[in-house]
């Protein structure tokens, strides 16, 4: 068989057409949560293809040659990111996110920082102890990774939950916000573990303020532009259109500028998502503008949730990153539930928190697509070990942590807030 090319719209067409199948599997059979479904089939398609592979070679070597095509860290972070971040926030009422803005800015600086610190602490012992003598640096930046709650998979969860209001606030606004501080720690880890220069507290402030600080100033330009374009008229087509427009070059703009796009669009999101439909957009717009806007929401998490799982043919799992990645489960869970306890524990000494939050949050807190592409992007790391490659085990370690997220959480987190609150103690429909 001969090595066949796939040009960038063939990739397109083709992974368009397995989310569009997959989709309608889940749907027909399954019934599943819809990003849950098309995760579980992309996975068993990539373990079929494997075991494919195993007896016709060349059926592998193709599968694995389209997803590595694939730029999965540049499609998402430098792509559809910031239209799901977009459309995840055009639909946040900013009147709860402010009623929560302590609680919410904790656990998206503080928690994410407890967090990574918890996880390289305990990943540095854990891998010394079954014979993996990783760098204290490189755990770190594994522990900066996984930390961020992803907005995209805690969104399309929630949305079947019935988490109660100010909990399922807190969980939203701290993945929208969380990924900032993230990025901004996995920079400058990596600038750190690639360069000779050690590490200087200034430049890593410098950089925090450009990208976050700087990102919510431009995000805050942008959507109060856009404010005063869609108030000029009332003709809804051109006022979805605009609100594309800035969600796309917004992004673009953003990364030109070395701001955080992420941040950039959840503010740009929350201010035409609250005041331009407050008092730039008639109720025709608004409707038209939902519907517009949850179709694209919904059409970019199956393409990137099927590529989550398509991921798995590419990924070079060992005996080593497999037991690695089942070790980090609990250490991950751990982490997060102390990255919570903290801050809402301070907090409830002001706010009556009821007393299942932090079980909520803490098991609330899946990892996504942002993990896996933060980690992808890691360039090559030096190992203190020729048995192991530190970049492709911090990779499959993520992967580990993300899937087991997506499935068992993101499974039994409706569940467990029935339990919580008393609602339904019994077993029901996730759908």
């Amino acid at each position: 068989m001969t090595h066949l090319h796939f040009n960038l719209f063939e990739q397109f067409a083709v992974l368009v057409t397995i989310s569009a199948l997959f989709a309608w599997l889940n749907s027909r059979w399954l019934k599943l949560p819809t990003t849950i479904g098309l995760m579980v089939l992309s996975l068993l398609f990539s373990v079929l293809l494997l075991i494919g592979g195993a007896f016709s070679p060349e059926v592998g070597k193709q599968a694995k040659e389209l997803i590595g095509e694939v730029n999965f860290s540049e499609t998402l972070l430098e792509g559809m990111l910031g239209f799901l971040l977009f459309a995840g926030a055009l639909h946040v009422n900013l009147n709860d996110l402010r009623s929560h803005k302590w609680g919410i800015a904790s656990l998206a600086f503080a928690g994410t920082l407890i967090s990574t610190f918890l996880i390289a602490l305990i990943s540095w012992f854990a891998f010394k102890l079954v014979g993996l003598p990783m760098n204290f640096l490189y755990c770190l930046l594994l522990g900066a990774i996984i930390s961020p709650t992803d907005p995209i998979a805690v969104l399309a969860i929630l949305k079947q939950s019935a988490a109660p209001a100010p909990v399922r606030t807190m969980i939203t606004g701290e993945s929208l916000f969380n990924d900032g501080v993230a990025v901004v720690l996995v920079v400058s880890l990596t600038e750190l573990a690639t360069s000779e220069h050690g590490f200087e507290w200034s430049h890593f402030l410098s950089i925090f303020a450009q990208e976050v600080v700087g990102g919510m100033i431009f995000g805050l330009i942008l959507g109060l532009i856009a404010f005063q374009l869609v108030r000029c008229i009332d003709d809804y087509p051109v006022e979805i259109l605009v609100t594309f427009a800035v969600s796309a070059l917004g992004y673009a703009l953003a990364h030109r500028l070395h701001l955080s796009g992420p941040i950039a669009m959840v503010v740009a999101g929350l201010v035409l998502g609250n005041h331009g439909r407050n008092f730039g957009m008639s109720a025709k717009t608004n409707e038209r503008l939902d519907q517009f806007w949850e179709l694209i929401d919904e059409f970019l998490n199956a393409v990137l949730f099927v590529l989550i799982g398509l991921e798995l043919l590419i990924l070079d799992f060992t005996k080593t990153a497999l037991i690695a990645g089942l070790l980090m489960i609990p250490v991950v869970l751990f982490a997060r539930f102390i990255a919570v306890f903290i801050p809402i524990s301070i907090i409830r000494q002001r706010i009556a928190y009821p007393k299942f939050t932090i079980r909520i949050l803490t098991w609330g807190g899946l990892r996504g697509g942002i993990s896996v592409a933060l980690a992808l992007a890691l360039p090559k790391l030096v190992s203190t070990s020729a048995d192991f490659d530190a970049r492709e085990l911090i990779l499959a370690i993520t992967y580990i942590v993300v899937v087991f997220s997506i499935l068992v959480q993101g499974l039994t987190i409706g569940l467990l807030v029935r339990q919580a609150t008393g609602d339904a103690p019994g077993v029901t429909s996730s759908h």
